[in-house]
Parts: C-alpha cells; structure tokens; sequence
C-alpha cells in the first residue's frame, strides 16, 4: 500500500505565502491511505467546506465569489478518485480563481481559516520533519529502493533501468571474475566494480528521485556503503544509514530501523537548534515573546523560528512597525493566525521555520526565535 504524498517546495510555499487576496480558504483535514476507509477524510471536508461557505458569507464576501469557492470546493468533495489516493492529512488551498491541494505524511488537525492569506502554518509541518523516507537497499546480488511511512507496511519503488546485481551490471559473470587488465584484478578489481555498479544505480534512481527532497536512507554492508556514498548524487542522502546486508533482513525490520534512523534525525537536529538558541539568548540575540518576534520578523531579523503547530491567536500585524493587534475572542473569522503571518515574514526573508508542537518550543510560549541580530 503506496503513500501518496504531495510535499511542497519552497517555491510551492513561497507562492502560497505572497498570495494576499480578499478572500483566501485554507482547510486541513486528517485522511487515510487505505481507500475502504477514505470516505471519513471526504466527508471531514465536505463539513469544512461548509463552514468556510458559512464563515465567507458572514464576512460579506461577493456571492459569486462565494459560489466560485463553494462550487470547486465541492468537486474536490464528490471527486471519487483523487480520495482513492491519499496520505495522511490534506490541505487545501483556495481563493475564487484557484484550488491547490497538498497531501502530506503528517497527521494534522482538523481545521479551517478565511482571511486575506493562506494559513500555511500546519503545511510546514511536512518541511520541518519528514516522517516518510526512501530506503535503498544496496547489496552485491540485489538492489531495491523502498517507500517507509508512518502506520504503514513498506513498499516497493519501481526504478526503470535499476541493476539486479553487480555482476549483471558490469558485464561479468562474477564479482570475482579477473580482468586483463591488471589493476582490475583481485580486491581493488571488486572495488572498482562495486563503484561502477554504484554509478549504475545512482544514475537510475535519478529518474525517479529528481526533484524531491525526501530523505535516502542507505541499508548497506561495507564497502559498499562508503563506494556508494562516493558517487551519490541525490542531495538528501543521510549521512547515517542501516548497516548490514539487507538480504539477510525483513522489510518490515529495515522500515522500523529506517523510523528509527528518521526520529534520531529530527532529535538531533532539534537539539543543536535549542542549544544554539540557548546561546542566542544569552547573547541578546533571541526572543520569547511574539510582540517582539513580530517586529523582529518585520525587519528582517529572524534567522530561525520555532512555531507551536496547534495554537492560533487571531489577530493582525501592521506591516510597517510589526506591532501585534490581537482579536478578541477568536475574533470575527477573517482574521489570520499571528505566529502564522510571523512565519510567512520569516519565510519570505529567506529565515527557517519549525513548525513543532508546544513542547518542542523553546520558552514555552506559542512561538520563539533566533534572530540575526539584536532588535
């Protein structure tokens, strides 16, 4: 069973970030890959769908543009086939002219914005940690590249022109075959073919990996694993791989080590943030309070944000001084998501953002930030 995903490039996020129309619909509702169980996501929407409706009408929205929203909102709904083939949570993105649909691996919320931008804050969740990966299982006599996502079994990728084995790939009928040719013989003979071999595989995964930016995680014995990772050339191949043979282990094992090696990842690289922001703070060139990443997120000034994934406080932010403006209550339903408009400033001014949840944010507040200089 195939996880279809749909992650978002910067560019994808960069357009979705400088759309700034009257009447701007963002929806996000949980889904599921297996298609026997796919009506629960379509009719999560089919209700958010009504709300937004709803929530245009009290804004005073043009009834055309209502219906124009309405009418591509509800053929997305009743489109039978594009529910067959989900992942995990859906978003949907939508103004009177356009509907743009993302399907990402992460298990989001149920939820629904209308206001004069996207609410693109839950999207950066997929960007921040990817919790679904590609697995390459390189071993001498066999090679296969694997599909590993959350709650669900392994898959197999098919790769036009990948090598069955090494031998087959270099034209011998062994490994061990000797060569006239003297530096081909013996162990660097096999090295030599191993790297050929490599250089076979690398050149078919770029059919199919082009453009994406999942991680590749490596399951290899040595020397493979170092000749491999001599001539790689997709650019998101970790650095730490699933030693061994993977001829002698299950899918099913490679899938949870491949988990395994993914959550390391996103600890790590969580962790060195938190120190480096530790250090910021005490360096003046950090902040905790979202007035001030506001204004610093204005100017320019944030390197990195840390965003509490879940928490929306409505309300606006001038776009000159930065200053916040909170609504009262949960405001009147058009008002955009703070932190959310920080991220889109940050992101527009080439800063990270870790959409993470509460406990993962630096201070304990709904947002902090590492800033590029003092503000």
């Amino acid at each position: 069973m195939a996880l279809h995903t749909d992650i978002p490039t910067r560019a994808e996020i960069s357009r979705l970030l400088e759309t700034h129309e009257p009447w701007c619909v963002s929806i996000y509702v949980p889904t599921t890959p297996v298609t026997p169980d796919a009506d629960a996501g379509r009719i999560a929407l089919k209700n958010e769908v009504a709300s937004a409706v709803a929530a245009l009408h009290e804004a005073g929205a043009p009834k055309k543009d209502v219906a124009a929203i309405d009418e591509a909102l509800t053929d997305l709904v009743d489109d039978y086939d594009f529910w067959a083939v989900q992942s995990h949570s859906l978003a949907v993105f939508a103004t009177p002219t356009s509907v743009r649909t993302f399907r990402l691996p992460n298990k989001l919320s149920e939820a629904s914005q209308v206001a004069d931008r996207f609410y693109v804050k839950p999207l950066l969740r997929s960007t921040t940690f990817a919790q679904a990966a590609y697995v390459l299982e390189l071993a001498q006599g066999s090679v296969r590249l694997l599909e590993v996502a959350p709650d669900l079994p392994p898959s197999e990728v098919h790769v036009p022109g990948l090598p069955t084995d090494i031998a087959s790939s270099v034209g011998k009928a062994s490994v061990n075959d000797r060569s006239a040719v003297g530096r081909l013989q013996g162990s660097e003979g096999q090295k030599v073919r191993m790297r050929q071999y490599s250089r076979a595989v690398d050149n078919a995964l770029r059919g199919v990996l082009a453009g994406l930016d999942l991680p590749l995680i490596l399951a290899a014995a040595q020397p493979l694993d170092a000749i491999y990772r001599s001539v790689n050339t997709y650019p998101h191949l970790i650095e730490h791989g699933i030693a061994g043979n993977p001829e002698t282990t299950g899918d099913t094992e490679l899938a949870d080590a491949a988990r395994t090696v993914l959550d390391e990842l996103y600890a790590a690289d969580l962790a060195a943030l938190k120190e480096r922001f530790e250090a910021r703070l005490d360096e003046g060139r950090a902040a905790v309070d979202v007035v001030d990443i506001a204004r610093a997120a204005t100017f320019g000034a944030v390197d990195t944000l840390f965003a509490d994934i879940d928490t929306q406080e409505a309300g606006t932010i001038d776009p000159s001084s930065g200053a916040v403006t909170y609504a009262g209550g949960d405001g009147d339903g058009t008002e955009y998501g703070v932190v959310d408009e920080i991220a889109r400033r940050v992101l527009l001014s080439g800063g990270r953002v870790l959409a993470v949840r509460a406990d993962e944010v630096p201070g304990g507040g709904s947002a902090s930030a590492i800033l590029r200089y003092p503000v």
